[in-house]
């Protein structure tokens, strides 16, 4: 299959073509898993990032999972995370489709496997807020569009202000601008003057970092 997503896109051959190569889940496996589960629960995300410096092999997924989860913690550059600025380059070209943009972001970034509605979810925090990096317009151009929820931005049409597109360029800052309060796991990120931060550079999170 070359468009794999997932295994809910298999047959009952194609499942069980795949019993014969099944893994035992031992105890390396499950002390990984608990002490992941953890990390993840934390309010400290650096547990982490210590997850990640030791060995996750015995899980071969965990290491990119993990990755991409503190990367979407707010980016040192703009103040948005990799979902969103993802997200928001897909409407730099000019105005598009619901549909255009999750297309395109589960090909852009096919670990984070993000359905619809939590799409729409991320999507509604840069358009909903005072100062937005995301507007839409109705499907036959009229202004004012619907509030965005799944329901209404699957009619719409979804454009880059000015603003989202200064953040692009890392001109100005998401929680500047808006301040922020959202969780990450078992981390709330609710203080803009005590936020981590992810720095791509450095691929790891720093503290108060350019707030």
């Amino acid at each position: 299959m070359t468009d794999f997503r997932g295994l809910g896109q298999l047959d009952a051959k194609e499942l069980a073509s795949l019993f014969p190569n099944r893994k035992v889940v031992g105890l390396a496996e499950l002390k990984l898993a608990d002490s992941s589960w953890r990390a993840y629960c934390s309010p400290d995300p650096t547990q982490i990032e210590q997850i990640l410096e030791a060995d996750t092999s015995a899980l071969p997924f965990l290491g990119a999972a993990l990755g991409a989860h503190l990367k979407r913690f707010p980016s040192i550059k703009n103040g948005l995370g990799a979902i969103e600025n993802v997200a928001l380059g897909l409407t730099q070209d000019g105005p598009a489709s619901f549909n255009d943009i999750f297309a395109g972001f589960a090909d852009a970034e096919p670990n984070y496997g993000l359905g619809d509605s939590q799409l729409a979810l991320v999507l509604a925090r840069m358009i909903s807020a005072k100062r937005p990096a995301l507007r839409v317009i109705g499907v036959n151009g009229n202004d004012p569009a619907p509030p965005p929820t799944l329901s209404t931005l699957q009619n719409t049409k979804i454009e880059i202000t000015e603003l989202g597109r200064a953040m692009l360029k890392g001109g100005t800052d998401f929680v500047s601008q808006n301040g922020i309060d959202m969780w990450l796991g078992g981390v709330h990120l609710d203080n803009p003057e005590k936020l981590l931060r992810w720095d791509d550079q450095l691929e790891k999170l720093v503290s108060n970092a350019r707030v």
